[in-house]
């Protein structure tokens, strides 16, 4: 496909499609990925499976300060069982395995190729902070792997791995956790962590980690002109999504939902100013960003019910409601209203749940 057609549009249709890599075949960016985790896999003795989001990548270049050199996998949250299949396909005998900022909603979606990454593997240590089911994490302690959980409410995966690994982190990356931890948990107490989640989000993933690895939270001041320039269209995709954006009352609550390429934080923080107790935000990929207040602390309620998951102020899913391309043309037509209609459903499940608990 011509890219043009997807990225030289005015913004105001550019952000209510997906970008260009979504129309990028799965097999061909399997290929690719398969190749680059065979090179990067290649006579390492240490790899980090990790979300390549801030706190993700903090917790790799923590890991590399510690061991030194390590391999970086980056692994969206439906992608945990390839990465671990590459462990076990690429990896020599004896590699330690890292997982880190990554939760399976089902046991099941990793069962098989954890077992063979720890036949792979000497050890597999996961490290993460969502709210994870009783029975996936005991399963997954059961396989085999070291899994430490932190409180979602007050640590962050890379707090996590700062207290896991007993040992002694260099105070700047100890400060690179906390500040990572501000953006994380949505605390937004520390200026540093929004540049922490832009750069992460805008660059490349060793990238990132070069960086933050050598100047901790404090980024360098051609990073700060590199946002500066990317901040512009963000702000304006910002502003076309709250334009966009409905507030909807279900039982107690308000909720703000909206449609389009944007940062959920930003667009949710609007809503909340506007009153929302959650808001709701609906990507052109089909994905959806869940936002919650200290009035609604169920986010990852609502996204379980949804082939999702998170925390309990902020949560992601991904409805299992495409089947084909038409589904999707649908989606994009419609600003995301099928999607929109099963989110704010399971929010009013949990009113339901609420009205029967207070019938009791």
């Amino acid at each position: 496909m011509d890219d043009t057609l997807i990225e030289d549009l005015p913004l105001a249709r550019k952000s209510v499609l997906p970008g260009a890599g979504f129309f990028y075949p799965d097999e061909f960016e399997e290929a690719a990925e398969d190749a680059a985790a065979e090179e990067a896999l290649a006579g390492v003795e240490h790899v980090v499976i990790a979300d390549p989001d801030a706190d993700g990548l903090a917790c790799v270049a923590i890991l590399r300060e510690v061991y030194g050199e390590a391999a970086l996998l980056p692994t969206g949250p439906h992608e945990i069982e390839d990465s671990l299949e590459r462990v076990a396909e690429y990896a020599e005998e004896g590699v330690q395995v890292f997982v880190c900022d990554l939760c399976p909603d089902k046991f099941e979606y990793v069962d098989d190729e954890l077992g063979a990454a720890l036949e792979t593997a000497s050890e597999v240590r996961w490290f993460d902070h969502h709210q994870w089911d009783d029975d996936v994490a005991e399963r997954v302690r059961e396989a085999g792997a070291e899994l430490v959980i932190g409180d979602s409410e007050e640590e962050c995966t890379a707090d996590v791995a700062v207290r896991a690994l007993e040992s002694e982190i260099p105070r700047h990356l100890v400060e690179l956790a906390a500040v990572t931890r501000d953006h994380d948990l949505w605390l937004r107490e520390d200026p540093r962590s929004d540049d922490l989640a832009d750069f992460s989000y805008w660059s490349e993933p060793e990238d990132y980690v070069e960086i933050v690895a050598e100047h901790g939270p404090d980024l360098p001041e051609e990073v700060g002109e590199f946002l500066a320039e990317k901040r512009v269209e963000k702000e304006a995709l910002i502003e076309l999504a709250v334009k966009r954006g409905e507030l909807k009352e279900i039982g107690p609550w308000t909720v703000g939902v909206t449609y389009g390429r944007c940062s959920q934080n930003e667009v949710a923080e609007a809503f909340r100013e506007q009153g929302a107790d959650a808001s709701v935000i609906v990507k052109p990929a089909g994905s959806a960003s869940i936002r919650g207040t200290d009035g609604f602390e169920r986010c990852h309620e609502v996204a379980g019910q949804v082939n999702g998951g998170g925390h309990p102020k902020a949560a992601g899913c991904k409805p299992d409601i495409y089947d084909d391309m038409l589904d999707y043309s649908h989606h994009w037509t419609t600003r995301g209203a099928v999607t929109k209609r099963v989110i704010l459903d399971a929010v009013r499940n949990l009113d339901e749940q609420r009205e029967a608990s207070d019938g009791r």
